[in-house]
């Protein structure tokens, strides 16, 4: 009986069972690429899946480096990238069309705004150095990124907030600020995880916003 029935359908005789497709898109989730992103603001990403894919930043950072400032380095590389994204992200949300021209609103920008989107607050202060023009920071009493990592102690002098140095150091200079960012371990008694984002700008950056200033002072 199998083989006449294997004749016939070969022969013509007998149409073919006929299977309809699957619809696995709508068994699917929609993927998060596929989404319009300006309707995943306000979702946030659990700190533990945070704290996992930044461990494995991390570990894909040491490959290939030979102290401690390399894989600083190559945090700091990785952090650019993300910080250009950023930018792009606020801005488009935002519906920001123009940019900030002097120092201190940008980097208030980046204290209040850029820190809000990241992290859910502000950051904990913003100062200027009283010895150098050109340099200014901005302090995080608890950072995120750092919670959960246990640096060990031939490794002390490595601080991961490289990487948050780096994010800060691609908004500026997507935003024309060239500059240089470091990150800097500074606690103190009740925050022992504190850490200080150093930023150093170009030469360039001080002359252009002194023509800044002298302008508004010229147009009052």
């Amino acid at each position: 009986m199998i083989k006449q029935r294997l004749d016939s359908v070969v022969s013509g005789t007998t149409s073919p069972t006929k299977f309809a497709p699957l619809n696995l898109e709508g068994n699917l989730k929609a993927k998060i690429l596929d989404r319009p992103f300006n309707k995943l603001r306000g979702q946030e990403v659990s700190l533990s899946s945070f704290a996992f894919l930044f461990s494995q930043i991390i570990q894909y950072s040491q490959l290939k480096v030979t102290g401690i400032t390399d894989l600083e380095n190559n945090l700091n590389k990785i952090g650019q990238r993300v910080g250009i994204r950023t930018l792009e992200l606020i801005m488009s949300r935002e519906k920001l069309i123009r940019r900030e021209l002097t120092i201190i609103n940008q980097l208030y920008f980046i204290n209040t705004t850029v820190w809000k989107y990241l992290f859910g607050k502000a950051a904990d202060s913003l100062e200027k150095s009283t010895d150098q023009e050109d340099e200014y920071m901005i302090s995080d009493n608890d950072p995120y990124l750092t919670q959960f990592i246990s640096v060990p102690k031939d490794l002390s002098q490595l601080n991961c907030n490289a990487f948050l140095a780096g994010i800060i150091e691609g908004v500026l200079r997507a935003s024309q600020f060239p500059c240089r960012v470091t990150a800097h371990s500074n606690p103190v008694p009740q925050f022992p995880k504190r850490t200080t984002i150093l930023i150093k700008f170009s030469p360039e950056v001080l002359h252009r916003d002194n023509l800044q200033q002298l302008q508004s002072q010229n147009q009052k």
